[in-house]
């Protein structure tokens, strides 16, 4: 499964409990994990210090921030799933439930699988909770596992 344009409303409502879309692989790069060092003021060692954490560290080698994984979360799911049907605009609305479930180790490559979890009405549009999984190439467990609230405005 690839990524997937979705029509309209109608379309999202049949797809609820399915998977929908399947992102393009994203390598996450030291240069990126440093960079989000950088913006968030996060420099724990087990991020940014490359040496020690190959000395060091359970991992082997330096991982991203939980945090970094779970800003991908647009990049990745605007990859998997895209609209095609007509609707003023889409605002995040949060989250319900977060779990970062194995570390991202710097240099991995991750990709977001993307199911309709429910569609909600509300005045103005409706309220799409998505479940998406973060997987690693390669590995077993996923590196997060969310659901993502978007309120989609008609």
């Amino acid at each position: 499964m690839a990524g997937r344009t979705i029509g309209g409303i109608d379309e999202l409502r049949s797809l609820v409990g399915q998977e929908v879309g399947l992102s393009d692989w994203v390598s996450v790069t030291q240069e990126m994990i440093d960079k989000f060092a950088d913006l968030t003021g996060d420099h724990q060692w087990i991020h940014v210090d490359v040496e020690r954490s190959k000395r060091e560290s359970p991992f082997g080698t330096t991982i991203a921030h939980g945090f970094l994984t779970l800003s991908l979360l647009t990049r990745l799911h605007t990859d998997a799933v895209q609209f095609s049907g007509e609707r003023k605009m889409g605002i995040n609305y949060g989250l319900n439930r977060v779990r970062f479930v194995s570390p991202v180790r710097a240099g991995a490559r991750v990709r977001a699988r993307s199911a309709v979890q429910s569609v909600d009405d509300f005045r103005g549009g409706v309220q799409v909770t998505w479940k998406i999984n973060v997987e690693m190439e390669n590995e077993d467990k996923p590196a997060l596992v969310a659901e993502w609230i978007g309120r989609m405005y008609e």
